[in-house]
């Protein structure tokens, strides 16, 4: 009985965690992201320039994946709309990856 109790709860806990790594979304080439990010974005995204300072340690990892899931309410939503699908998730599995809150953060900006 305590067997099977075991084996139960040893199961749950790994269809739950599958579960949440279904959830996350799927990381795209975070080397290409770097590149597109910084081609793009970091022209208008620094010290005086038009828009708000950006680099990875900008935001925890939520606040990057809610962002590019809600990209058409910033004022670059235009450019945002230009890039593909795959582009858009390899900016932000960079970004995620190295965000604040990440394993490993960026280091400079």
């Amino acid at each position: 009985m305590l067997r099977n109790l075991l084996c139960l709860l040893l199961i749950s806990g790994f269809v739950l965690a599958l579960a949440g790594t279904a959830a996350a979304f799927e990381q795209g080439n975070e080397r290409k992201g770097k590149y597109l990010f910084r081609k793009n974005c970091r022209s208008c995204h620094t010290e005086g320039a038009s828009a708000e300072p950006l680099n990875p340690i900008s935001k925890t990892q939520a606040q990057w994946e809610r962002a590019f899931q809600r990209y058409e309410r910033f004022e670059c939503a235009d450019q945002w709309k230009g890039f593909s699908e795959s582009e858009r998730n390899d900016m932000l599995t960079y970004l995620y990856n190295h965000a604040f809150d990440s394993p490993s953060p960026a280091t400079c900006e």
